[in-house]
C-alpha cells in the first residue's frame, strides 16, 4: 500500500454503485467524500420532530449538519453552542424558538445546554398542534450518557438517534478503487485519513487523543486522571478483540475493578470503544459470559501502540485483532439500525467472530480472516453454526475473489462485504 500523496489536491469521486450520491459530503480543501449516513439522516428528519446525530469528536457531524443547512437555505438555522454568542441566543429558549417555528433548528454541541430538552418538548408539541410534525430539530452530540438519558426521558416518542461513524470503506473510493488498506492503517477520522503523509496522520491522532483526555472527557463529566485513562486505553489496544476481564486491568492500573468498569463505560459512551456482547440465547450450553472489547477506530489502535505505518503493522502481534475490529466496524456501519450483533463462544471451543441477527430474526455467522491463501474457518466455527442453526455462513478476507468454501460457507472479499449494496447485507434492509 503506498501513500496517498498530497490528498489536499486530489478528489475522491462518488462511486456510481452507492445508493446515496448526495451533495452532502465531507470536505477537506478539494477533497469531497459523500457520507452514507446522509440518506438515513434525511429519512429520520422526515419521520421525527427531533433527531440526535451522535458520534465521536471530529467524525464530521458539524460538516454534515452545515451542508444540510446549506441545502435547506433560509429554512434552516444553525447554532454552535460552543460559541458564547450562540448560547446567549438561548438565554430564553422558548421565546427565541417560538419566533422561528418555520425553521429546522440545528443545535451543535447540545451537551452545552442540557436543560433545553424540556423546552424543546413544549415547542415540538405546540408545533404539532399547528400541523408541523417532522423535521424541526437536529441536535449534534458526542454521546455522553447524560445527553442520551435526558433526551430519551424528555422527548420520548419525539426523537430518534443516528450515529455518524468515522469513514468506512464504502466511502473512500479513489479513482474507482477502494483504499481500504489506507483506511485500516490511518483509521477513519477525516483529518487522519486525509492527512498528506503518514507522519502527519499519526501526529493528528496523537493530538486528538490528548485533547480528548485532557479537555473533552473532563468537560463531559467524568473525573478520571488523564494519565490513568490513557494507560487504560493503551491496555485495551494491546488486548484488542479479547474478552474483558476487569481484575488484571485493575491490578495493572492500581485501581479497583469497579473503577476499570467505569473507565470502560466512559469510552463506550463516547463511541471510542465497542463492547461486543456474547450471544446468550441458549442457556443450556456453557457459554462465555464476558464481552469482547475493541477500540473502534483502527487508527487509534495503532497510535496507542506506536504503530506508524503498514510496514510496522504487518509485523506487529496486533495485526490480526486490528483487522478483525476494522472489519466489524465497517460491517456494522453498513447494516440496518435494527441489526443486532454479538460474538459466540462456548466452553467446548465453538466460536463465531461476529453473529448478526438481520431482518426477520435470522442469524448469520461471520468469520474474519487475514489470510488470503487459506481463509477456511475452523471446525469450531461450523460447530457453532450448527448449534445455532444459522442461515448464512461467511468468511470475510482481504483478497479480491468471492468463492464458495463448501456447500454452506462462502468467502467474500472485504471490499465487497463492506459495500452497502452487497448481497449478503441485502437481507438486513
Amino acid at each position: 500500500m503506498g501513500d496517498l500523496g498530497d490528498t489536499h489536491s486530489e478528489a475522491y469521486r462518488v462511486p456510481t454503485d452507492l445508493p446515496c450520491k448526495s451533495s452532502i459530503a465531507w470536505h477537506n480543501y478539494n477533497v469531497v467524500i459523500p457520507r452514507l449516513a446522509t440518506k438515513r439522516l434525511r429519512g429520520a428528519l422526515r419521520a421525527f420532530p427531533a433527531v440526535v446525530l451522535l458520534g465521536a469528536r471530529q467524525v464530521g457531524k458539524t460538516t454534515l449538519a452545515t451542508l444540510l443547512a446549506d441545502e435547506e437555505g433560509d429554512r434552516a438555522l444553525y447554532l454552535d453552542l460552543e460559541l458564547p454568542s450562540d448560547r446567549a441566543k438561548l438565554t430564553d429558549p422558548e421565546l427565541y424558538l417560538a419566533s422561528r417555528e418555520d425553521k429546522l433548528v440545528i443545535l451543535d454541541e447540545i451537551h452545552r445546554t442540557p436543560g433545553i430538552f424540556q423546552v424543546l418538548r413544549g415547542v415540538i408539541d405546540r408545533r404539532r398542534r399547528k400541523g408541523t410534525k417532522v423535521g424541526q430539530f437536529l441536535m449534534l452530540g458526542s454521546a455522553s450518557m447524560d445527553l442520551l438519558q435526558q433526551s430519551a426521558e424528555t422527548l420520548a416518542g419525539r426523537v430518534t438517534y443516528l450515529e455518524l461513524t468515522p469513514f468506512c470503506a464504502a466511502e473512500v473510493v479513489k479513482n474507482g478503487t477502494s483504499v481500504a488498506d489506507q483506511l485500516w492503517v490511518r483509521g477513519g477520522f477525516p483529518d487522519s485519513f486525509l492527512a498528506s503523509r503518514e507522519t502527519a496522520s499519526f501526529e493528528w491522532r496523537r493530538a486528538f487523543m490528548q485533547t480528548y483526555l485532557e479537555r473533552d472527557i473532563p468537560m463531559l463529566g467524568p473525573r478520571i486522571p488523564a494519565e490513568t485513562l490513557h494507560r487504560f486505553w493503551q491496555m485495551l489496544a494491546h488486548a484488542q478483540g479479547q474478552l474483558f476481564h476487569a481484575a488484571p486491568l485493575a491490578s495493572g492500573l492500581g485501581v479497583s475493578g469497579q473503577s476499570v468498569t467505569r473507565y470502560l463505560d466512559v469510552l463506550v459512551d463516547l463511541l471510542l470503544v465497542r463492547r461486543l456482547q456474547p450471544w446468550a440465547g441458549n442457556l443450556k450450553k456453557r457459554l462465555v459470559r464476558s464481552p469482547k472489547v475493541y477500540v473502534r477506530d483502527s487508527g487509534l489502535v495503532h497510535t496507542l501502540l506506536g504503530i506508524r505505518d503498514q510496514e510496522e503493522l504487518l509485523g506487529h502481534p496486533v495485526v490480526g485483532p486490528s483487522w478483525e475490529g476494522f472489519v466489524i466496524e465497517n460491517l456494522l456501519a453498513q447494516a440496518a439500525p435494527s441489526t443486532n450483533a454479538w460474538f459466540y463462544r462456548s466452553s467446548a471451543g465453538a466460536e463465531i467472530d461476529l453473529l448478526l441477527e438481520l431482518a426477520g430474526g435470522h442469524l448469520h455467522a461471520v468469520e474474519i480472516k487475514r489470510s488470503v491463501s487459506d481463509p477456511r474457518p475452523s471446525k469450531g466455527f461450523h460447530l457453532a453454526c450448527d448449534n445455532l442453526k444459522v442461515r448464512g455462513r461467511w468468511v470475510i478476507h482481504p483478497g479480491r475473489e468471492r468463492y464458495p468454501l463448501d456447500a454452506r460457507t462462502e468467502a467474500i472479499p472485504f471490499t465487497e462485504a463492506a459495500r452497502p449494496d452487497s448481497r449478503w447485507l441485502a437481507n438486513s434492509r
